[in-house]
């Protein structure tokens, strides 16, 4: 086989989402669902003995912007914009002392309150929910922030456009669209799954804020990149190991129609591909995100229960493209050999490269404890198996 490149990255992620055959399989790192954790990239600069000073790209998760040398050397294909935070957010990492035990802080511009401890810094989890005894009228009054203003998107044009028109890759969106999993951040998870079975007008009500949010915020985004973007990022977590996280019935009642809606919208104003990520044993919903309109489902979850990638592929790999998949990531990655974890790449990259329709990555993020030598590995494989027949 000839494992010569004869596409351009954005030629090679376009035509693999168009579900026609590219050259080889595109190769993502750098997204929210898609990146690689402080602590595995800076091993992995220094083993490859790359100079980058740590920048992190989102602080919750505590991911790494890569740079463009590591990009490189592993063959990425893609290219991720942001739009930023409104002027008005007086955010910014505070420290704090609780229970005798330093903290970072991070409230956001909903409200949230994020934190991760001083002798434990992975991520942060949420420390307070500012709507968790909120009633109705309170969803109504909150102090809900703007979607749409203007400066969430200064120079966002002007960093697309350079990567469409300075370099051959492709022009990826950074996570946007969180509609469902906002509402459980603000309220918290067992409340919120209580409000799902108890008081469903109060769900809804919420929920209606947060699409107000996110359609506001991309009439505007789209009024920047509409034509520049390949790659729409939205999603929220609907599954978790062993199925869905709530009934699909409820999703279908309560959350969808708002689902479909701003994806609907999306599609209205732009021809970028429309990314849904959900974790998870997410089959049950497959056939409803393909309704709302998403082009591709991420990450594909490979040890969660049904998560089969050549069983999937054969049920939906018609109408969806997958992103992601690339390798067991609960427990291959992270705590096989570098020759399991190639091993484990070439079965699922053969399963679902068949016909386009498959962009590699990991399952999710590469975690802090992830050794180097897998991540090469990883990628080094999919590249090299991932040609297709000339």
């Amino acid at each position: 086989m000839s494992k010569h490149e004869t596409m351009t990255s954005r030629q090679r992620v376009l035509t693999a989402l168009d579900h026609a055959t590219p050259d080889r399989v595109p190769i993502d790192l750098g997204g929210n669902q898609t990146g690689i954790h402080k602590h595995a990239y800076l091993n992995l600069v220094r083993h490859l003995g790359i100079a980058d000073d740590l920048r992190i790209m989102d602080a919750v998760q505590q991911l790494a912007v890569p740079c463009e040398a590591v990009l490189e050397r592993l063959h990425v294909d893609t290219r991720y914009i942001r739009a930023g935070a409104a002027d008005s957010w007086q955010g910014g990492i505070v420290a704090a002392t609780r229970d005798g035990r330093g903290w970072q802080d991070l409230t956001d511009e909903f409200g949230i309150r994020w934190s991760m401890p001083d002798d434990a810094p992975f991520y942060m989890d949420i420390t307070r929910h500012p709507l968790a005894d909120a009633s109705l009228s309170d969803v109504k009054d909150y102090a809900w922030p703007k979607g749409d203003d203007p400066s969430r998107f200064a120079g966002l044009r002007e960093r697309a456009l350079a990567i469409r028109n300075d370099t051959p890759y492709a022009v990826v969106s950074g996570i946007s669209g969180v509609v469902y999993e906002i509402c459980w951040y603000l309220r918290g998870l067992e409340q919120w799954f209580c409000d799902l079975m108890l008081e469903p007008e109060f769900c809804e009500a919420m929920l209606d804020q947060t699409l107000k949010f996110w359609m506001d915020w991309f009439r505007l985004f789209l009024d920047e990149v509409g034509d520049v973007v390949d790659v729409i990022m939205i999603g929220d977590d609907l599954a978790g190991q062993n199925g869905p996280l709530f009934h699909p019935d409820l999703y279908r009642r309560i959350v969808k129609p708002r689902h479909k809606q701003l994806v609907q919208y999306i599609r209205s104003r732009t021809q970028a591909k429309i990314w849904y990520h959900t974790c998870g044993s997410c089959v049950d919903f497959i056939p409803e995100l393909i309704d709302n309109g998403a082009h591709i489902l991420n990450p594909v979850q490979l040890s969660a229960r049904n998560m089969d990638p050549a069983e999937l592929k054969r049920n939906f790999g018609k109408q969806l493209a997958f992103w992601g998949g690339g390798v067991d990531a609960q427990h291959i990655l992270p705590g096989g050999t570098p020759e399991q974890v190639a091993a484990d790449v070439r079965r699922n990259v053969q399963a679902l490269m068949p016909g386009g329709g498959y962009i590699f990555n990991n399952c999710h993020n590469i975690q802090g404890e992830v050794p180097p030598e897998n991540i090469l590995a990883m990628f080094d494989t999919a590249y090299e198996c991932g040609f297709y027949p000339a």
